[in-house]
């Protein structure tokens, strides 16, 4: 176990696939620290993120807490992967016989549930999301992201969209796996891109299959992230764009180009949309 202020730090690989991969994700308890301490932690433990997990009074009989998220380069409004991985986390070590564990969870001001179903030496987990923002983007807008991108003309597909749930990001189709496995961003330029707009990043991913698998790749340098093993509020955003056009479902896979496989499953109905992963709790080494 690894401590950070006298606190144990647990990395949790994220959306995990065939239980291995995973984005790893270092998450404890929060206590009394500045920022700068919190932004030290996810490069110290092998991660690109880090979640600070606080326990506030229970409601309806069902634990509640409050996540912070932070990556080396500040705190983020929010984190989807984050959020799953915090949920193994508390499943983990839930003093409960039953295999399912439910809780509350409150992110920038908003409150919802999550639940983890343990599975052994992993868990499934997932929540219920919250409203997606989605709009064309503006002429300017693309003029200026997508030459970093490296994407050939003819392998842009339709639908250009600026996704946000809290941060905006550029959702990018391109024609097929292959366009997408080629792609080599000029990092600095699109950071410089992004900062100047404001953006995230870019979510670029291929045209989903009849039964809505899809291949994605994050690329996010504007918050020390230049690809992202898994990004779940992008995932997320891209359900919510594809729910649009009928495709209720979706499984995402990532994190192939980095040498750590990661699948994110969304699915939307009348009730809106949940977003879910498998998460594996591991020992990382020792925080300097």
């Amino acid at each position: 176990m690894v401590f950070f202020g006298g606190a144990s730090v647990s990395v949790v690989h994220a959306c995990a696939r065939d239980g291995r991969g995973g984005s790893p994700t270092a998450v404890t308890d929060d206590g009394p620290y500045g920022d700068d301490e919190r932004r030290r932690v996810p490069g110290a433990a092998g991660a690109s993120h880090a979640v600070f997990v606080s326990r506030g009074p229970e409601q309806d009989g069902r634990p509640v807490f409050s996540l912070r998220f932070f990556t080396s380069e500040g705190e983020l409004p929010s984190c989807g992967h984050g959020t799953l991985a915090a949920l193994g986390y508390l499943a983990a070590r839930a003093d409960t016989d039953s295999d399912t564990y439910r809780v509350t969870l409150r992110v920038a001001g908003r409150t919802f549930p999550g639940r983890a179903v343990r599975k052994g030496s992993y868990a499934e987990a997932d929540f219920a999301y919250g409203p997606v923002e989605l709009r064309e983007p503006d002429p300017g807008e693309s003029a200026l992201v997508l030459p970093t991108l490296g994407i050939p003309p003819h392998a842009l597909g339709p639908g250009l969209r600026v996704a946000s749930v809290g941060r905006p990001r550029l959702l990018v189709p391109v024609a097929s796996p292959s366009v997408l496995a080629a792609l080599a961003p000029d990092m600095e330029r699109l950071r410089a891109a992004c900062d100047r707009l404001g953006l995230l990043g870019c979510y670029v991913y291929a045209a989903p299959s009849p039964s809505g698998r899809v291949a994605a790749r994050m690329f996010a340098p504007s918050i020390g992230v230049p690809e992202d093993v898994a990004n779940a509020n992008s995932t997320a955003c891209l359900a919510a764009h594809l729910g649009e056009r009928g495709i209720d479902r979706v499984t995402v896979d990532m994190g192939d180009s980095l040498g750590s496989p990661a699948t994110l499953r969304a699915r939307t109905s009348g009730q809106g949309l949940r977003l879910g992963g498998d998460v594996l709790v591991t020992r990382p080494p020792l925080l300097p």
